[in-house]
C-alpha cells in the first residue's frame, strides 16, 4: 500500500485499486480482501532491542487495521459497499470479524476488507488469506505482487529468468527460491487444494482477467 513512497499509504494506489475493484463487480464477483501493514511495521523486523516479537506481530496487524480503514473509506467513495471487519478487537473503528457476518456482508453484495490477519502473532497476512479464504470456502487466493508471477530464479538479479505459468503446490513448497508467499500459507493451500494465483495487480484489468478465468501470472495449484 506504500504505492511509489517508501513507506505509508499511498492513496493514489488505493484509489487505482478502488478503480479495479469496480470492475471485478460488475462480474458479479464476490470479493474478500485481506491487507496486510508491511508499508509501516513488519513484526518480524521490529521486533528486538527490547520489543517482543508478540508486540512486532501485534503492532503488524495494527498496520493492516489502518491500511483497511483507509482502504475501506476510498472504496466506498467510489461507491463501492464495503465493510471493514477486524480479527483484532476494535470496535470503534471496525466490525468484528466472524463467519456468519463476513458471509451476510457477501450475500449482502458488499466488498468486506478483513484487517488483522488472524490476531495471533506468528502468523503472517499470507497465512491469514488462505485461512480466512478456506473458512469463506473462496474459489481461489490471489496474491498481489511486485512482480507479474513466479520465477524460476530472481528476475531481478537474472536476466535470463522465466516466468512459470504453472507451479505445483509441492514445488512452491519445497523450492526456497520461490518466496512469494510464505512456505505456511503454501502449505496450508496445499492440504486443502486451494488455488494460488500470482500477479501484478498493478496492471490495469488484470484483476479482472482472473476472475473471467484468462491466464494472469502464475498459478500454484
Amino acid at each position: 500500500m506504500s504505492g511509489s513512497f517508501d513507506s505509508g499509504f499511498d492513496t493514489k494506489t488505493a484509489n487505482y485499486l478502488a478503480e479495479e475493484i469496480k470492475k471485478v463487480r460488475k462480474t458479479g464477483c464476490q470479493l474478500a480482501i485481506v491487507v496486510g501493514g508491511g508499508n509501516m511495521v513488519r513484526g518480524a523486523q521490529i521486533a528486538g532491542n527490547g520489543i517482543r516479537r508478540v508486540t512486532g506481530d501485534q503492532m503488524g496487524m495494527l498496520s493492516g487495521l489502518i491500511n483497511s480503514m483507509a482502504l475501506t473509506d476510498i472504496f466506498e467513495a467510489h461507491d463501492i459497499s464495503t465493510r471493514c471487519l477486524s480479527n483484532i478487537f476494535a470496535d470503534q473503528i471496525a466490525e468484528s470479524y466472524s463467519f456468519r457476518r463476513a458471509i451476510k456482508h457477501l450475500e449482502n453484495d458488499r466488498v468486506i476488507i478483513i484487517a488483522g490477519g488472524i490476531g495471533r502473532p506468528y502468523f503472517t497476512h499470507d497465512t491469514a488469506s488462505v485461512n480466512l479464504a478456506l473458512e469463506l470456502d473462496c474459489q481461489a487466493v490471489l496474491k498481489a505482487s511486485k512482480v507479474d508471477g513466479v520465477y524460476d530464479m530472481d528476475p531481478h538479479k537474472h536476466k535470463k529468468a522465466q516466468k512459470l505459468d504453472q507451479v505445483s503446490f509441492q514445488q512452491a513448497v519445497e523450492d526456497n527460491a520461490i518466496k512469494v508467499m510464505d512456505k505456511a500459507a503454501m502449505g496450508l493451500a496445499m492440504e486443502h487444494q486451494m488455488p494460488l494465483i500470482v500477479f501484478d495487480a498493478m496492471k490495469p484489468g488484470n484483476i479482472e482477467r482472473i476472475v473471467k478465468n484468462q491466464a494472469v501470472g502464475t498459478t500454484i495449484r
